[in-house]
């Protein structure tokens, strides 16, 4: 890509936009996805190459010169299903990295495509060449400090569980929420039971962390919602994809709040009398 723009050098950037936008690629990210990789260094040919193999498409060979080409290229795009055009920048970032892995191609792309997602109110985000969710603020705040923390606190199991519930609500084309959910809210009794030394529910527990009134019945409350959500997969209602962000916001910060303060509290069954 090209030396940094003005905007770029200067720290100017659009506000961010509401997100409205999920299961679907609105033409302005087509257009992104595809002119990034050109911004790249693809030229029609080699974007024709990457485009059809995602969209299992062979090429025209009746197209020869780069100007046709690029009109195939850009009807492909255009009429691809809305999930394939985030496949589509997970493949250019995947091979802009094979091209250049110790380069900043991949890495431009990269803020290239999260810039349009910011601009346009997409509800995805590109991480590491990976097309993962992108939620509210306090959303991305939770979910990004939760798994380093459960690390650092030795809660591997709790890390794991918050992962898989980003990886659930992350699918495409639909996400996976209950089970978004259930990882969440597990994440959550896997820390819980850290701080009480116990193995019980978390529904066992809650009476017994430190969460001050009506703290405590909130989180009651959530977990007989999730536990409430676990019967409704049986009766074919799944949750809404808010309501999974809502719990998996939640838990990781209830999470978070739980490992700091058991940090900073002396554990009485170390002391010695």
């Amino acid at each position: 890509m090209s030396d940094p723009t003005f905007s770029t050098r200067f720290g100017f950037r659009a506000p961010d936009v509401e997100i409205t936008v999920r299961e679907d690629a609105p033409p302005e990210i087509r257009d992104a996805v595809l002119m990034g990789g050109y911004a790249s260094g693809y030229g029609p040919k080699g974007m024709r190459d990457i485009v059809c193999a995602v969209m299992l498409r062979r090429p025209n060979h009746n197209n020869w010169s780069d100007e046709p080409v690029e009109r195939e290229v850009q009807d492909l795009v255009d009429d691809a299903p809305w999930f394939r055009i985030y496949d589509l920048a997970e493949r250019i970032y995947q091979s802009l990295e094979r091209q250049d892995s110790d380069g900043d191609k991949p890495r431009q792309y990269e803020e290239l495509l999260n810039t349009a997602f910011r601009e346009h109110g997409i509800g995805w985000k590109m991480e590491k060449g990976k097309i993962v969710v992108r939620g509210s603020e306090a959303f991305e705040l939770a979910t990004a400090t939760a798994p380093s923390l459960m690390l650092a606190a030795g809660a591997p199991t709790a890390a794991n569980e918050i992962h898989q519930a980003l990886i659930d609500i992350s699918r495409r084309p639909e996400p996976d929420v209950t089970g978004a959910i259930q990882h969440a809210m597990a994440a959550l009794e896997c820390v819980a039971r850290e701080y009480d030394g116990t193995t019980g529910t978390l529904g066992s527990i809650i009476s017994r962390l430190p969460l001050p009134k009506p703290m405590d019945e909130a989180v009651r409350k959530l977990w007989g919602f999730a536990s409430e959500q676990g019967r409704h997969i049986m009766e074919g209602r799944d949750p809404a994809f808010e309501e999974a962000e809502l719990v998996a916001t939640t838990a990781a910060a209830l999470s978070v709040y739980l490992i700091r303060v058991k940090t900073r509290t002396p554990d009485p069954r170390t002391e010695t009398a």
